[in-house]
């Protein structure tokens, strides 16, 4: 692609409403990843015996371990979900983009 292909791609109306929906989806996924870890340190830093109480009498597995265990998981859960929604909705705005580009 030349200059005046990009020009026309960062002038595209449909082009700043991507990098716009784009750019607020990874914030709003960001903001609740930022939440939860936060909510962990502090519940560590405010109730570490609340993370240490097994989770059943006699057991060596504390309330922590499935906690830590499930924000790893969220944090991939939510890594999922941007990238359904990036090789779906996006990548389609982009090939239409591109494809009035090339008209």
């Amino acid at each position: 692609m030349n200059a005046t292909a990009y020009e026309k791609v960062e002038n595209n109306p449909r082009f700043k409403e991507l990098v716009r929906k784009r750019g607020r989806f990874s914030w709003f996924l960001s903001a609740i990843t930022l939440i939860l870890y936060v909510g962990f340190i502090f519940l560590i830093a405010f109730d570490p015996s609340w993370l240490g109480t097994p989770i059943t009498e006699g057991s060596y597995i504390t309330r922590g371990i499935p906690v830590g265990v499930g924000l790893i998981v969220i944090s991939f859960v939510l890594t999922g979900i941007y990238v359904i929604r990036a090789n779906g909705e996006y990548d389609r705005l982009t090939a239409e983009i591109l494809k009035e580009v090339e008209q």
